[in-house]
């Protein structure tokens, strides 16, 4: 027969502040009275195991997944450093191409392609970013 105490996980930091944030927007929204706060809260900080954190949020609504944006954001930007060097790759070779059009004098305008296809790897680069970091977002108890 298996021990079940053994196969229960162990809360991290991290757990407890993700439930301690969802406790206090249900007290802030008004599902929580201030005193059901201040127990759940105490009882957060002093569980020892993820199942004692998910019976403190069971009776609470989770929350909405947030709605996919423009994947070129100053968040993403911020998040990603590696899409901060490409954006400055494809301003350089944007700059670059446009200037040897202009030396040349060329009638039309070509760099038009070699800019349109970087800034769509630049956008897709940025949206496989976004996605990669939803998909590895901890799951509130």
């Amino acid at each position: 027969m298996e021990d079940t105490s053994s196969a229960r996980i162990r809360a991290a930091d991290a757990d407890r502040e993700r439930v301690a944030t969802a406790v206090q927007t249900a007290g802030s929204e008004g599902r929580l009275t201030l005193d059901e706060v201040e127990e759940r809260l105490s009882r957060v900080y002093a569980a020892r195991f993820t199942d004692e954190l998910s019976a403190l949020t069971a009776d609470l609504p989770r929350p909405a997944p947030a709605p996919p944006g423009f994947p070129l954001s100053r968040a993403a930007l911020r998040r990603h450093p590696a899409l901060r060097v490409h954006l400055a790759v494809v301003a350089a070779v944007a700059v670059l191409v446009i200037a040897r059009w202009a030396v040349l004098g060329a009638g039309f305008f070509w760099p038009v392609f070699p800019v349109f296809w970087l800034g769509v790897s630049l956008l897709v680069h940025a949206r496989v970013r976004s996605v990669r970091g939803r998909a590895g977002a901890a799951v509130p108890y």
